[in-house]
């Protein structure tokens, strides 16, 4: 047996491990500190802050008392706050001394203990708004009127009269603004290889030849989609479908919709390479601006441009309303999807485990760091939702035994809180285990 067959596989297993280390890892730092550090803020002594669990790695204790730690098994982490199971201050007959009550969670006032337990997932609000503010600053947006910057991923053979600094006036007669997004254009200009642009250059309008205003070149590769499947890259050009030119996106759109699920040849250019690959559309559920979900057969590629618009900042405070506006979008479309899992409107394989995640920090790493630092953002604000759900384990279920507390004015009793904590642990390790079927199994 020739074992060198299996590096390229090893090679792939081993990044999208390390990417799904990375991404899991900052997002538990980000929530455990939220933890930690409100806490601190109310009064509450963290003993132990630790990223990771199991055999100890590396660890130091800082001036107030805390120890950091580095543990061996990168899935998660925890804060271990004065008065919880084992620490250290905890006497033998599990007191804490009267001196350092209010220091615990358990001895905290109400007040202090909500903030602690809200602040983890909050921070995870905060790292998704963040990463997509900054996102935003880094792309900019399109100057306005449009202005050529580059060109880029034209089909092979295809040639264009454009330059750079040129500003698009028109194609072929129909006025553009970039207020109205390129898809606009794209539904009003004529179906052909070569259109006319209106553009002026050097204080002269002129008309000039390009090509195809919206090619059929990959912008984006959906995780886990056919197209990932099929190694399909970003830059990747389509130049025919079953033996059948093609020159713009609208067309793959076409072709694959009408195949109905059934396989087809797309015969890609890549880096001056003319590559054939075997793609079978999958069913995909889609959320809809307005709301619901749209199935559709797709192979998970989104199209762009054939040119890079010149570009500009965009200032912080409108850049930090996009990016909480990313977050809302994620939430609701998020609880959406779940909703319509729930009622059975859209297939359970909408929902993702830690081997599907694992697979999507692969991908999304392969794609960029771009990419990749997006989608810590989109599962960093996922989690904190998920932590918000009103089940005993997580933060939700605790916020829960407060709001009880509030209204009741006394705590839970111990046996009750037992109870829940038992449901609410099989709960998460009866869904831990469904989505790792759907991931291996159901929906591979």
């Amino acid at each position: 047996m020739d074992l060198t067959q299996f590096v390229p596989l090893f090679g792939n297993f081993a990044f999208m491990i390390a990417a799904f280390v990375v991404a899991l890892s900052v997002i538990v730092a980000i929530h455990e500190y939220g933890h930690y550090i409100v806490g601190r803020w109310c009064g509450i002594h963290a003993e132990v802050f630790s990223l990771g669990f199991g055999p100890i790695i590396f660890s130091r204790t800082d001036k107030r008392g805390t120890q950091w730690q580095i543990a061996a098994l990168p899935l998660g982490g925890f804060v271990r706050f004065m008065g919880d199971a084992n620490a250290a201050s905890v006497g033998s007959d599990g007191s804490v001394p009267d001196s350092d009550a209010r220091r615990t969670m358990a001895g905290a006032p109400l007040w202090a203990r909500t903030l602690t337990v809200a602040a983890g997932p909050v921070f995870n609000f905060i790292l998704a708004i963040a990463i997509f503010t900054g996102s935003i600053m880094y792309q900019g947006r399109a100057v306005d009127p449009l202005t050529f910057d580059r060109l880029h991923m034209l089909p092979p053979g295809v040639e264009s009269d454009l330059r750079s600094g040129d500003v698009m006036i028109a194609v072929e007669g129909q006025r553009f603004a970039v207020e109205e997004g390129e898809t606009r254009l794209v539904d009003r200009v004529p179906l052909q290889e070569v259109l006319t642009y209106t553009i002026e250059r050097d204080g002269r309008v002129m008309d000039v030849s390009g090509p195809y205003y919206f090619p059929p070149a990959v912008r984006s590769v959906s995780p886990r989609s056919a197209a990932d499947d099929a190694n399909i890259k970003i830059d990747d050009v389509v130049t025919a479908i079953d033996g059948e030119p093609i020159f713009a996106f609208s067309q793959v759109q076409d072709i694959v919709l009408a195949a109905d699920g059934a396989e087809m040849v797309f015969t890609i250019w890549r880096d001056g390479e003319t590559l054939e690959k075997t793609i079978a559309p999958r069913r995909v559920d889609l959320p809809l601006p307005e709301g619901g979900f749209e199935t559709r057969w797709l192979i998970g590629i989104t199209g762009t441009i054939f040119f890079e618009a010149k570009t500009e900042a965009i200032g912080v405070f409108e850049a930090l309303s996009l990016g909480a506006e990313g977050l809302w979008t994620t939430l609701t479309t998020s609880l959406s999807a779940l909703q319509h899992i729930i009622i059975g409107q859209i297939s359970t394989c909408n929902l993702s485990g830690p081997v599907g995640i694992a697979e999507t920090s692969g991908s999304m790493a392969e794609q960029g760091a771009q990419s990749f630092i997006w989608f810590i953002g989109a599962l960093s604000a996922a989690v904190g939702l998920i932590n918000l759900f009103p089940i005993p384990v997580l933060d939700g279920g605790h916020l829960v035994f407060y709001a009880y507390e509030a209204v009741a004015r006394r705590k839970p009793s111990d046996r009750a809180v037992q109870v829940f904590m038992f449901v609410g642990l099989a709960l998460i390790l009866t869904m831990m285990m469904f989505t790792i079927l759907n991931d291996t199994i159901l929906c591979p």
